[in-house]
């Protein structure tokens, strides 16, 4: 017990002329900058419409700009959710990953008329 006081004494000793130091040369902080102005509304013909459908589990939610389909992001109910995107506007889906391997997109036939 004594030996703990006479170590944290000692020790309060040599550290105290380093934390009774202080920097010579002390300048102001420079003025706080004004805030940015004001940023334009935004429009809400640009903002995208989600809309969120559950199927047996999944989630899909579909993306959509100006009523376009542009995205579409699965989350099955045991999985790695996956995203397709319709890079050119011409309606054909492609894959893009999140994180995980690469979706295999079905494209087999269903039906025909």
């Amino acid at each position: 017990m004594r030996r703990t006081h006479a170590f944290l004494a000692m020790l309060a000793v040599a550290t105290a002329p380093a934390l009774a130091q202080t920097p010579p040369d002390l300048q102001p902080l420079p003025a706080v900058p004004p805030p940015p102005p004001e940023m334009a509304p935004l429009d809400a013909a640009m903002e995208p419409e989600v809309t969120i459908t559950k199927r047996d589990g999944d989630t899909v939610e579909e993306h959509r700009i100006n009523g376009k389909l542009y995205m579409i992001k699965v989350t099955p109910a045991h999985g790695v959710p996956y995203i397709l995107v319709d890079h050119q506007g011409d309606g054909n889906f492609a894959q893009e990953s999140i994180g995980g391997p690469p979706v295999s997109v079905p494209m087999w036939t269903i039906g025909t008329f």
